[in-house]
């Protein structure tokens, strides 16, 4: 059986995303300022004032103290030297490293409304990246699906960010209800720990997942990038995971198998109901103890709209 996104001449963008489909919110992620509507929920880029942490200073220039500079600009051994008040002055650096981590799993295959989470994971994505290449700033990349992850450095070349964009499109067009589950999953774990090895500090790391397959060592991993990065994760949720629906029946498929989930069952509802709560509470949770951002994205929105929610639209 051929892949769907093969058979079908239009592609249907609520269940694939070709490079096209991703390329055209280039213009629209031009609008977006990632300057959050309310301050304690500041989210991305240091330099539009949000509560993450700053690009880091670099020395500019020594000059002579003038009325209203700040005294702990002092360079107190110049001044010693030459008997003539002297400071330092510091420029904020020009660009900073981001670092997209995107989940393409078969997990993230399924959608009741709207979307695949798979298609609003990869427009989130590529609205991120295009928005932070735009605004001067280095962009890189770990995608990964349940067999591979792909790791891509930094870099301020566009064509770092198309052949990203392109990767990214691929890995979501390689997704079918018929892919068998690998007998070893793809961990979380595994794409963070490769988005070790290309972060260093002072960097953002945007993470997009339904956030299955997590565990300690996924918020120990997250609680080390956080000490020295700025960490923003982003929910992928459909809506039958904030409320599992009562009295029908699901069907689902690891791809070699299929069942159906009873939920006229009440012990099946709740079962279902606990295990979603419990992940997104996690989630959620980390944003207080791992000091870090969560952004929740629900696949019956638009991915672009709620991007325009959460942050102010350029003027």
């Amino acid at each position: 059986m051929k892949d769907q996104a093969e058979t079908n001449t239009t592609l249907d963008t609520r269940i694939y995303t070709d490079f096209s489909h991703l390329k055209g919110l280039q213009r629209q992620a031009r609008k977006l300022n990632f300057l959050p509507r309310h301050n304690s929920k500041s989210i991305l880029s240091g330099r539009h004032g949000s509560r993450i942490r700053g690009r880091g200073l670099s020395f500019e220039e020594l000059r002579d103290y003038r009325i209203g500079d700040d005294i702990r600009t002092i360079d107190w051994r110049v001044t010693a030297r030459t008997g003539v008040p002297h400071v330092r002055v510091y420029a904020e650096e020009k660009d900073r490293s981001a670092v997209l981590i995107v989940d393409q799993r078969i997990n993230m295959f399924f959608g009741t409304k709207r979307n695949m989470k798979s298609v609003t994971a990869s427009e989130a994505a590529a609205i991120c990246a295009y928005r932070i290449f735009a605004q001067g700033d280095r962009v890189g990349a770990v995608l990964f699906n349940d067999t591979e992850v792909k790791s891509f450095k930094p870099s301020k070349r566009v064509q770092m960010v198309e052949q990203i964009v392109r990767e990214l499109s691929d890995l979501n067009l390689q997704l079918n209800s018929n892919l068998a589950t690998p007998k070893q999953k793809m961990h979380l774990n595994h794409p963070l720990e490769a988005a070790a090895r290309l972060v260093r500090h002072d960097q953002l790391i945007i993470v997009i997942s339904d956030f299955a397959e997590i565990d300690e060592a996924t918020e120990q991993y997250l609680s080390q990038m956080a000490a020295h990065n700025d960490v923003v994760l982003a929910l992928v949720s459909d809506p039958i995971s904030l409320q599992v629906p009562a009295g029908v029946q699901l069907p689902v498929s690891d791809g070699e198998k299929q069942m159906t989930l009873d939920t006229r069952r009440d012990v099946t509802q709740q079962t279902l109901q606990k295990s979603f709560s419990k992940r997104r509470a996690t989630v959620l949770n980390w944003q207080e103890q791992l000091n870090i951002t969560v952004l929740e994205l629900n696949t019956a929105a638009d991915t672009l709209s709620q991007f325009m929610q959460a942050f102010a639209v350029r003027r």
